[in-house]
């Protein structure tokens, strides 16, 4: 049987893209989570998932987390991230980071069908003439998010705390963790995006558009 997770936070949605898909994969089992826990949850519950469709900002996937934290607990699944946007930067992010599709929540539910029979295929899916977009991203912001898929989810709520201004201790504090941990997550961060301060990682998230 097909098993297919939509994770938003709209159940609206959620129904309304469970009940247009249903016609196409009538014994498959579509699975819904509001969050990223409650996806992780869901995923975790199950023996296997054939694709995860993604909302980018549910809750708990902010800052690229959702695509992160699913590639570093379930590589071998999919991920097709379904958004309201559909810009060449963020496509270009979320597809570094390890997503197998973009899927515009405009598009088509027969399009949106057929892509998610070529990503549980193997294949990637792209809107068409996405891809060649795809080629005029500048080659430094690439480096950049090969850099950053290399940071852990722990170290990515870090570095949002980082951007909302917080000093060591407050973090510390809002994740129930030493000051030293947050020290040493922050040693790591600069390392793994081979840069000296705080302050240049702050500025590198905006660079990325990270919201």
């Amino acid at each position: 049987m097909t098993r297919i997770l939509v994770a938003d936070d709209h159940p609206l949605f959620r129904e309304a893209l469970s009940g247009a898909l249903e016609p196409y994969f009538q014994n498959a089992q579509i699975i819904e989570a509001g969050s990223l826990d409650d996806a992780l949850d869901k995923l975790n519950q199950f023996d296997s998932v054939d694709l995860v469709l993604l909302d980018l900002n549910m809750p708990g996937g902010e800052y690229f987390n959702g695509i992160i934290s699913l590639r570093e607990q379930y590589p071998d699944i999919p991920i097709g991230v379904v958004s309201g946007s559909d810009s060449v930067e963020v496509v270009a992010q979320v597809m570094i980071l390890g997503a197998q599709g973009f899927i515009p929540k405009v598009t088509p539910t027969r399009e949106i069908a057929q892509a998610i029979m070529d990503m549980i295929g193997g294949k990637k899916w792209l809107p068409e003439g996405m891809e060649a977009e795809l080629e005029t991203v500048d080659d430094e912001l690439k480096l950049l998010l090969q850099r950053f898929r290399e940071l852990t989810p722990k170290q990515i709520q870090v570095l949002s705390f980082l951007r909302a201004g917080l000093m060591n201790k407050q973090i510390a504090h809002e994740m129930n963790v030493t000051e030293a941990t947050i020290k040493a997550h922050i040693s790591a961060i600069l390392r793994k995006l081979e840069i000296n301060t705080r302050t240049q990682a702050v500025l590198l998230m905006d660079k990325l558009q990270l919201n």
